[in-house]
């Protein structure tokens, strides 16, 4: 994670076209008042993109890995293998 570059008020008021655009660009801005960090600037989130399928496989390789039995075991520690009856009380 990338630290975010600071900028100052008055760099926001005078450069406020160039901070937006950048903003718009996916880049986040931390606002400092004399020296002192008072709040962020950050893009809203976008709308989830097409990832290719060569792409979902190179993220793929660099995932960790799933012990198959811990996964199981999970699940049948957190799953109610019970079905709920609509009518008991």
């Amino acid at each position: 994670m990338s630290v975010q570059p600071e900028i100052t008020q008055r760099d926001l008021r005078n450069r406020s076209r160039e901070i937006m655009d950048a903003i718009q660009g996916g880049q986040s801005f931390t606002v400092t008042r004399d020296g002192h960090p008072i709040g962020q600037l950050v893009p809203l989130r976008r709308r989830r993109r097409f990832v290719s399928r060569e792409e979902f496989a190179a993220m793929s390789r660099t995932a960790p890995g799933i012990d198959l039995q811990t996964f199981r075991a999970d699940q049948e520690t957190t799953a109610d293998t019970a079905p709920d009856d609509p009518y008991a009380r």
